[in-house]
């Protein structure tokens, strides 16, 4: 009996260390790890001086991997050639930073890694790691830091490079054009403030660039940049806020083309308005032009006629400060043939006009052919104009609500430059009432004049736009519900439109203001609110 117990006692004993050991092999269950990796040791030590090497290895207690390396990791001062680091798409127990460049002597250097460390098993990141070393006997440990914000946007974009260049014999101002900053940090997803850390005592040009190159140089047609006015001497306790606009691109003609019969394309890059393209070749006595503009890119279209025997022709292309003459190669072409479109669908608003566009420029308008009609079938009286750049007629009438129109234009209604005409066209259209819109109501307190006053909405399309030049009450009437931002321009110049800072010419955006709340335009409501503007 006793035997038998004893056997029974055995058995259980076996089979509950076989659970035990199956519990204990299992792979569910138990606590997520949420630890960091962590840093055994690094090779040089980090933080050395009079460092030497042409290689960095950093060694980690687990398997690790570096995710998002490019837009994570910064080197201040910059590297060229940039160091090779591994391991990329593969786990390691350690990283290898192999260096390429000649590294400048006296110099403290930084890697900031930022989150692209991570760990193997649960993508846990190593917060942040820096590693340091000096060329020299000590380690630079000057700091400047601050804030980023736009000019113009609510908000400010992620990852803005913040850079200081060396105020010395050979600085210009081009710098940012040409060469690589002294010191570079960048802002995070998350923050818009910044610090730069290890610096040498000096006197530097504090700038910031949302570069979307990701080269440290500063190429005006893409990148955003800021700057603080006045050089900065380090030592130094200021917190700095940098603005950051998008400047207005110098003006560029690029190479024109034939795309159709007697339409050229001429392609810029800057402001159209001040554009001028004159005929250099010998022109028929009866010769006529056209210039509208592409509502899609950066393009204006030259149209002419009669046709010209020619295998070429040659234009003077000219802007403020700028001439470049520039030839046409002219083939057989089928000319366009006129399109009219309506700009407006269904519902229109109140207050403007209801516009039509044409694929060809319109040369004259014959309102006799032209009318509008309501849902009592009475005849609206109505006004047009030409709009000849952006190559737009505009029909403007009364509008009561919740009313529906017809306007028909009867063939000959309108006459293109090609002296083709249109087709019969008719465009049914329809006003909502009144109580489907809100208003706005706005008074502006210690206001500077003149200002633009905008809303925009979440977007941040413009929605609306109102120009005072003195104090007065501002009425946004008829406007959709839905939640708008209220900005406020101080129009300095008095050009009625916003003007970014010039970096060369060392000047700032204009002011630009928005109210700290959000308007919520509902329908059937009148919202007022009063706007108080600090100095």
């Amino acid at each position: 009996m006793l035997k038998r117990i004893s056997n029974f006692l055995a058995f259980v004993t076996i089979g509950m260390l076989i659970i035990n050991c199956a519990n204990r092999g299992s792979p569910q269950g138990g606590v997520k790890d949420t630890e960091p990796p962590v840093i055994t040791k690094s090779i040089p030590e980090n933080y050395s001086t009079n460092f030497n090497s042409k290689e960095i290895k950093i060694y980690f207690d687990e398997y690790i991997k570096i995710k998002n390396l490019q837009r994570n990791l910064i080197i201040s001062p910059p590297m060229d050639p940039q160091p090779e680091i591994t391991p990329l798409g593969t786990a390691s127990k350690y990283i290898t930073i192999k260096i390429n460049d000649t590294l400048a002597t006296n110099t403290t250097y930084a890697f900031n890694f930022g989150e692209s460390i991570i760990d193997n098993n649960e993508d846990n990141p190593y917060p942040f790691y820096r590693y340091v070393f000096s060329t020299g006997n000590y380690i630079d440990s000057l700091q400047v830091s601050g804030s980023i914000s736009d000019a113009l946007d609510r908000t400010v974009e992620e990852f803005v490079s913040v850079m200081l260049y060396d105020v010395d014999s050979t600085f210009t101002d081009s710098i940012v054009y040409k060469e690589k900053p002294k010191y570079i940090t960048s802002t995070l997803d998350s923050t818009s403030n910044f610090t730069l850390d290890n610096l040498k005592a000096g006197k530097y040009l504090l700038v910031a660039i949302k570069d979307q190159n990701s080269d440290y140089k500063f190429q005006q047609k893409t990148d955003k940049i800021g700057f603080v006015n006045e050089y900065i001497s380090l030592p130094t306790d200021t917190s700095y806020t940098i603005e950051l606009f998008k400047e207005n691109v110098d003006f560029k003609a690029t190479r024109p083309r034939l795309l159709a019969g007697q339409k050229i394309a001429f392609g810029y890059e800057g402001d159209h308005e001040a554009m001028k393209i004159k005929l250099l070749s010998n022109r028929p006595q009866d010769y006529m032009e056209r210039i509208t503009k592409d509502q899609k890119r950066d393009t204006l279209f030259y149209w002419f006629k009669p046709e010209i025997a020619s295998d070429s022709l040659s234009f003077e292309v000219s802007h403020v400060n700028y001439s470049d003459t520039l030839n046409v190669k002219i083939k057989d072409q089928t000319k366009d043939s006129l399109v009219v479109t309506a700009l407006q669908s269904r519902f229109i608003p109140f207050d403007g006009p209801f516009e039509l566009e044409g694929s060809v420029p319109f040369e004259s308008v014959n309102e006799q052919l032209i009318s509008i009609m309501d849902k009592d079938s009475i005849l609206i009286k109505f006004n047009t104009s030409l709009d000849t750049l952006n190559n737009r007629l505009g029909i403007d009438f009364n509008k009561i609500e919740n009313n529906n129109y017809k306007v028909r234009l009867l063939p000959g209604a309108v006459t293109d430059f090609f002296e083709d005409t249109n087709d019969t066209l008719n465009f049914n259209l329809k006003t909502r009432s009144f109580s489907d819109y809100g208003n706005l109501r706005l008074t502006l307190k210690n206001a500077k004049y003149p200002v633009i006053i905008q809303l925009i909405d979440e977007k941040n399309d413009l929605v609306a736009e109102k120009y005072a030049t003195q104090e007065a009450v501002l009425d946004f009437n008829n406007i959709l519900p839905n939640r708008y931002y209220l900005r406020v321009i101080f129009d300095d110049n008095g050009n009625r439109k916003y003007d970014p800072g010039i970096y060369l010419k060392k000047t700032q955006s204009e002011r630009v203001s928005y109210y700290p709340e959000v308007l919520e335009v509902r329908a059937s409501w009148n919202l007022i609110e009063e706007f108080t503007l600090k100095d």
